[in-house]
């Protein structure tokens, strides 16, 4: 009886580890990361707009009640969203390196205006101004201060840019680019030859004009 080796016999082929090798892994991160960044920069630009806090400034012996927008409290996350939506579309006009830093930047992005928002969850100088501004006492500051849950949608939305961020950096080797045919390859367009027909005598002369034999090709 014949013996068979090990290396002989066909092992099957390991699974691959990294989603990002097949195509459709590459598909599923992708789309992935356009979800949730496209997502997570509404959701910010739409929290920034809501009102973050509340209160009440005393004049003339009564109350005047105060509140404070997210982009009163801070700007930075508007900023920094609209900074992630553009470096989301950027992703895919990169390839190599400059593909790995504009995943950087769209992390970043997101960690910042996170950051940003979950400060301005417990900030009260917005209101402090607008109620030294009311009173005309330059220290005079607000009382009864309040917090509504908009600075945590707000954080919440940029942790998810900075998820779409982490996945560019992860899978964005995989992810197509722009197609060639949207670029310009500077070279000059070629004119398709006049097509001459043998039947009209004006073709003829025209193509006899233009050094063309109107022969070739019979």
């Amino acid at each position: 009886m014949g013996y068979v080796s090990a290396a002989s016999v066909p092992q099957p082929r390991a699974a691959r580890a990294d989603g990002a090798a097949s195509p459709s892994g590459g598909r599923r991160t992708l789309a992935s990361a356009l979800l949730l960044g496209a997502l997570g920069a509404t959701v910010v630009l739409l929290a920034s707009g809501q009102i973050w806090a509340r209160g009440t400034a005393a004049v003339g012996g009564g109350t005047v009640d105060l509140d404070a927008t997210g982009g009163n409290v801070t700007g930075v996350p508007t900023a920094l969203a609209i900074v992630g939506l553009a470096a989301l579309v950027a992703v895919f006009a990169v390839r190599g390196t400059g593909r790995l830093v504009v995943s950087g930047l769209l992390a970043l992005s997101g960690a910042g205006a996170a950051a940003a928002a979950f400060l301005g969850a417990s900030d009260s100088a917005a209101l402090d101004e607008k109620a030294a501004t009311t009173t005309g006492d330059t220290a005079a500051t607000v009382a009864g201060l309040s917090h509504t849950v908009w600075p945590y949608v707000a954080g919440a939305g940029a942790l998810l840019i900075l998820i779409a961020g982490l996945l560019a950096l992860r899978y964005g080797k995989a992810w197509p680019a722009m197609s060639g045919r949207y670029e310009r390859d500077g070279g000059p367009r070629r004119k398709a030859a006049p097509v001459v027909d043998p039947e009209r005598p004006e073709d003829l002369w025209k193509a006899l004009d233009r050094g063309e034999d109107p022969t070739r090709g019979e």
